[in-house]
């Protein structure tokens, strides 16, 4: 079959050139328009639910909301985990599916069996679904500064201004709106007036919502017209609220302003942002999953500079993060080293061919190739990212091995045979080497199929590698035996084909090695056997990680402080750890740092938790070498502030960190049980053993105990005798400290909240005798002071109630420094064991990379077996003969050797990009066999001596085998010495390939 594709292509040449040129076209044309990412899309698929409950505490919603939604949530078909997080006010409830559910079926099961149990929730809270996105939808990040307008207004211009604008974007999911205050209108009731006029904050609420609407009412016709008849009452300004009518059961009438005050001003705030130690508004803009991030940042940016425009004089859009900074940035350095690893290879194809002609003849397959799988990158539905390119990467330096092959073998032809025709010269060089081309190839082709079948993160990692190399192998497979022979028949000529005198030289000395080693198999064997004992040793001293971390150019710190601080305080410790950031390490180009609770409720976090987003200067301007040099200044800084816990990690890190283990950290041990305290307790003296265990650090433990709060009980003879319930006295107190909404003012599309509140939005109640003190409106209209009517006391309870699959836990998170995670987390396991004993109904479970390591070992065990076996089967249909199969296979355990030694000497961990360069061996390896024993058995007729035979056999196929072998280590070569981002996750596995080839070869 091998024959007569080369056989037509041979006698169809324009034919086969002009189908070329369709697919380059089709190609180019993909080129242009596949998706940019910095990464593949490794995100779950995951359904988020946000419930806010006004006042309500962690405990109360966890028992009357999360609970419930949970229960309701866990029969859902191919569900994966449930987590939820609830905290003061707010639960959110995050359910993940198994890989390849459908995103809208998910979200449709979750929505139906969400509203069949919303009446039965409380009834004062909101919420539901959250957006169609992702983990890692966060891609454009940006502030709005204006020293003369106040945190208000520049709050009003996103909310009003912006946010409609920007959600108009194709693929803009939402933007969420952080830090500012929202302006409001306020009613602050006099308790003295109302009891006096007998009036009740109910019958206000009932005269507002009566009066505060227009209505429909028809239509009369009037001589030849119709025209639309309307009520209109809806309040257009504070002084339609102010002079709003209210009456009093003995029908006497007064207006609002008489019974309260009537003012502006603003929600009560659960969160807050600054920027370089000052107050300022944050947004964030959320992409639907799926959605083109290249596209989609550019087109947010081009809105923005419309809308910038329009802005008030002196407003400034203050962008610090943009995620196609980093996708440019990863690109171009696999881009870069694309260009490189070309160059190298088609300067190598020179020296070793020391043709030009055939040079360039074989360097079109680079090219051809590269195009080829970008049409099908395209169609397949790849995008263009760091793992994807990366793959194109490894794959240059053999998509020429089997063009080389074939090009050789022309060359050597035409060299020997100077009187046959050109053509039938082309044939049967091209038909010669076709099998083992073929093979191996396909042995190639196949080592990378089974790594489509990993599971996880890494599945989702390393699939658009796999498949990349498989398209590109695939592409130069066929372009070598229809292209090749087509083009070397149109530029090679009979002429100065003669080998260059230094490889001559170099095939002469090999040969003279070749026949002393052979003369001397045992001690050949013997060296064999110390090096692969070496190497078995050396590998028992390598580190096991996950991957190397990747390097996304920011800094993230994750401050914890006091679960009881207030907002306040907790503003004014970021203030001032900000101002001592930027004074003490000038690294840092700016600070934008987010405490509490965002507006869509998306990363609820507390009062007591802040992210601190730091964006660095151009690395040319550092004082230090690198990053980890600026987190042990930032530690430095952060240290000197007592009671704050921290933790450092970066923008896409913390999500995926977040989406794989619901936490932070590259290790996570989390404590199941039922019971706070004991879990609290249990959590605290794990952070012990942690923080004792070598290489562990900025230590973290979830606070979930130590909220206070103040428990309000109603004494119940007085509360019959006044007729004051539970609900009444809560709906009283709710508007003396948070404050409720009433109705709200529409005006176009802005909507101004109307509240019934006290004075200031933060309460003037600042004790519990205050609290005791305050006046409460009877329903008979009595005024009585709280603690007449009611006992006030101060209670502890948690904070906050993680739970996963209906478990509550507590979680410890550390990360790892100086030595390999793997290692860290087994004496880790071992010191928890030894140290701890866990009551009855608790236990441990470890989790964050450990755990993705551990799952991708396990896959690779089982990768490994097929790949050798699919070999085995192409090396017998290749050869029929298992002990040839088992020669060729003997050149594996050389490679392993190599990428042994190359891990060692540069000081990498074992990881999976590591274990898919050991992978890469086992095809590559067995190439260069297939090449030398087809040969030897093509020639083996010639000379009965085996030694000799053998010996001219290696000498003919010294060239392409180092070609093959040499254009895949320096097409790797650039991988390795490349610093930018995305450089990190390749490098081991290029080291590994390098190290291989070099001691196989």
């Amino acid at each position: 079959m091998l024959d007569k594709i080369i056989r037509f292509s041979l006698t169809q040449r324009v034919f086969v050139l002009v189908v070329f040129g369709v697919f380059l076209t089709l190609g180019m044309s993909a080129w242009k328009n596949i998706p940019i990412d910095a990464f593949p899309d490794i995100s779950t698929t995951q359904v988020n639910i946000i419930i806010k409950a006004p006042g309500m505490t962690a405990e109360e919603i966890e028992s009357q909301i999360t609970t419930l939604v949970e229960t309701e949530l866990l029969g859902i078909p191919k569900k994966d985990i449930l987590r939820s997080t609830t905290k003061y006010a707010i639960t959110s409830i995050t359910l993940d599916f198994k890989s390849g559910t459908d995103i809208y079926w998910a979200r449709q099961q979750v929505n139906e069996r969400l509203l069949s149990i919303w009446n039965q929730l409380p009834a004062n809270i909101e919420g539901g679904l959250a957006p169609m996105s992702t983990p890692l939808s966060e891609m454009f990040m940006f502030t709005i500064e204006n020293p003369s307008l106040s945190i208000t207004e520049r709050k009003h211009i996103l909310d009003w201004q912006i946010r409609p604008l920007l959600r108009t974007v194709e693929g803009v999911a939402d933007v969420n709106i952080l830090g500012g205050e929202t302006k409001t209108i306020q009613f602050s009731p006099d308790v003295i007036a109302m009891s006096n006029a007998n009036i009740t904050i109910d019958e206000i609420q009932n005269h507002l919502d009566a009066a505060n609407i227009n209505g429909s009412v028809g239509r009369i016709n009037v001589g030849t017209e119709s025209l639309i008849i309307r009520t209109q009452g809806r309040f257009q300004n504070i002084n339609d609220v102010a002079n709003l009518v209210v009456k009093n059961d003995t029908g006497k009438l007064y207006h609002l302003k008489d019974v309260g005050e009537i003012s502006f001003n603003s929600l009560v705030r659960y969160g807050a942002v600054t920027k370089d130690g000052h107050e300022t508004t944050e947004a964030l803009v959320v992409a639907l999953k799926n959605a083109n991030t290249a596209q989609v940042v550019d087109s947010v940016v081009e809105k923005l500079n419309q809308i910038e425009k329009t802005l008030p004089k002196g407003t400034h859009l203050n962008v610090f993060y943009n995620r196609k900074n980093l996708i440019e940035t990863a690109v171009d350095t696999i881009t870069s080293a694309l260009i490189q690893a070309i160059v190298l290879v088609i300067v190598l194809l020179a020296v070793f061919l020391g043709n030009i002609r055939a040079s360039m003849v074989v360097a079109t397959s680079i090219p051809i190739a590269v195009i080829i799988t970008f049409f099908l990158m395209y169609q397949f539905g790849l995008s263009a990212n760091l793992m994807s390119l990366g793959g194109l990467v490894i794959a240059i330096g053999m998509i020429v091995d089997s063009s080389v092959v074939v090009v050789e073998n022309i060359i050597s032809q035409l060299s020997k045979n100077t009187n046959l025709p050109r053509m039938h010269l082309m044939y049967r060089a091209s038909k010669a080497i076709a099998a083992p081309v073929f093979s191996g190839t396909v042995i190639v082709i196949m080592v990378f199929v089974p790594l489509l079948s990993l599971t996880g993160l890494e599945g989702k990692l390393f699939s658009p590698v796999a498949l990349t190399i498989v398209f590109a192998m695939c592409s130069a497979l066929v372009i070598s035996l229809t292209v090749i022979p087509v083009l070397a028949s149109f530029i090679i000529s009979n002429k100065n084909l003669d080998t260059p005198s230094y490889l001559v030289k170099l095939q002469q000395a090999y040969t003279n090695t070749l026949d002393k080693v052979l003369k001397a198999p045992s001690l050949t064997m013997i060296v064999f056997v110390i090096v692969l004992i070496v190497s078995g040793v050396l590998y028992t001293f390598l580190g096991k990680t996950f991957m190397p971390v990747l390097d996304e150019g920011d800094i993230i710190v994750q401050l914890e402080k006091s679960p009881t601080i207030s907002l306040k305080e907790s503003l004014d410790l970021d203030k001032q750890i900000e101002k001592a950031l930027l004074a003490n390490v000038p690294e840092i180009k700016q600070i934008v740092a987010r405490v509490g609770s965002d507006e869509l409720g998306l990363d609820p976090m507390s009062l007591n938790e802040t992210d601190v987003f730091m964006e660095l200067q151009p690395r040319d301007t550092w004082e230090v070498a690198t990053k980890s040099e600026i987190e042990d200044k930032i530690r430095h800084i952060l240290l000197q502030y007592p009671g704050i816990n921290f933790g450092f990690t970066q923008p896409i890190q913390m999500r995926v960190s977040e989406m794989l283990t619901g936490s932070t950290g590259a290790v996570t041990a989390k404590v199941f049980g039922a019971d706070i305290t004991q879990l609290s307790k249990i959590a605290h003296d794990i952070s012990l053993i942690v923080k004792k265990t070598k290489g562990s650090v900025d230590v973290q433990t979830t606070i979930i105990e130590g909220g206070d709060y103040l428990n309000v009980v109603l004494k119940p003879e007085l509360a019959s005798q006044f007729g004051m319930s539970v609900t009444e006295l809560s709906h009283y107190l709710n508007i003396q400290v948070d404050g409720f909404k009433a109705a709200e003012i529409i005006k176009g599309k802005i909507k101004t909240p109307i509240m019934f509140a006290n004075k200031s939005n933060s309460g003037q109640i600042s004790s519990i005798k205050e609290l005791e003190k305050l006046m409460v409106i009877m329903p008979d209209g009595t005024s009585l002071r709280l603690k007449d009517i009611a006992d006030v006391t101060l209670k502890v309870g948690p904070a906050l109630v993680e739970r996963e699959n209906a478990e509550r836990f507590a979680v410890v998170a550390t990360n790892v420094s100086g030595r390999d995670m793997v290692g860290f987390v087994e004496e880790l396991q071992q010191n928890v064991n030894a140290e701890l004993k866990l009551p009855s109904g608790y236990y441990v479970v470890y989790g964050g990379e450990f755990e993705n390591q551990i799952r991708a070992t396990n896959n690779l065990l089982t990768v490994i077996p097929l790949v050798l076996f699919l070999i085995v089967i192409i090396l017998f249909s290749t050869f029929n003969s298992l002990a040839k199969a088992g020669l060729i296979l003997a050149n594996i355990p050389f490679a392993l050797m190599g990428g042994i030694l190359g891990l060692f000497v540069s000081g990498q961990y074992v990881s999976v990009p590591a274990s898919i360069g050991f992978i890469a061996l086992l095809g590559v390896a067995v190439l260069n066999g297939v090449v030398m024993l087809s040969h030897i058995e093509s020639v083996k007729y010639k000379t009965k001596d085996l030694f000799k035979l053998v010996s001219n056999a290696a000498g003919d196929r010294l060239r392409p085998i180092l070609m093959t072998a040499t254009t895949a280590m320096f097409g790797l070569m650039p991988l390795v010495v490349a610093t930018g981002p995305g450089a990190e996750i390749q490098k081991p596995l290029a080291i590994v390939v390098i190290g291989g080839l070099f001691t196989s070869t």
